[in-house]
């Protein structure tokens, strides 16, 4: 970090930064020094951070929140698309709307905000684009055909996002978790938490300070220049995919 950025930070979006892992990247992001607005359907937000309600399913809604974002922090130059659902079943079970809702939500959503960050950043010439992906993005997993394709999408997105802006300043990159330790995580079964153990490497679930670490990195002036990359934080599940 410059002595600059220390002093004043950046203007930072983080979508679904009210909970689990988008919660310890919003705080990372603080820490850091930025200025941090953090976007979710409730509105609610870590400590330090600007609340600001919205559902990235709709544009009017995230046109609007950018808008607040910026009136309170300047042109947004960091953003961290990090709101996702799940919808899982297996592939004959699964209905439209299923495959819809996570589409729009994980997809169709990074790109919207990632549409109306880059309007500032390219007049700004400096960015950060962060995607939140997913080990099973490119590694796959039974029963989460809607999500391992929207996430698999997020590393096209980047990547195209690099050859497109890249010259601006502009960096676009992928993290990919593998199995956190979450609120999501906290309620299933020992044994079966113990399934996802064994097959991990690091022989641990991950931490979500250690994704919001890697983030943190992405979006900081010494990352200026990693683009197009998928950076995992699986603890060796993907092996690099």
């Amino acid at each position: 970090m410059t002595s600059t950025e220390a002093v004043s930070g950046r203007s930072a979006v983080v979508t679904g930064g009210n909970k689990g892992i988008g919660a310890a990247i919003v705080q990372a992001l603080l820490a850091d020094g930025h200025r941090v607005a953090s976007f979710s359907r409730g509105g609610d937000a870590p400590e330090g951070a600007l609340g600001i309600a919205c559902d990235v399913t709709d544009g009017a809604q995230v046109e609007a929140a950018f808008k607040a974002a910026e009136e309170a922090h300047g042109p947004t130059e960091i953003l961290v698309a990090n709101s996702g659902v799940t919808k899982d079943t297996l592939i004959l079970r699964m209905n439209d709307a299923e495959w819809d809702l996570v589409m729009d939500t994980n997809l169709k959503g990074a790109f919207r905000c990632a549409k109306r960050a880059s309007r500032s950043m390219l007049r700004r010439r400096w960015g950060r684009i962060i995607f939140t992906g997913s080990v099973v993005g490119l590694y796959g997993s039974p029963g989460q055909v809607n999500y391992s394709a929207s996430k698999a999408a997020l590393v096209g997105m980047a990547r195209s996002l690099t050859r497109e802006i890249g010259s601006r300043g502009v960096t676009a990159n992928v993290v990919a978790p593998g199995f956190i330790e979450t609120d999501m995580t906290a309620v299933l079964p020992d044994e079966v938490v113990a399934g996802y153990r064994s097959s991990i490497p690091a022989g641990r679930l991950g931490l979500v300070d250690e994704v919001a670490a890697t983030v943190a990195f992405l979006a900081g002036e010494r990352a200026g220049y990693i683009s197009g990359a998928v950076i995992p934080v699986d603890g060796g599940l993907g092996m690099g995919h």
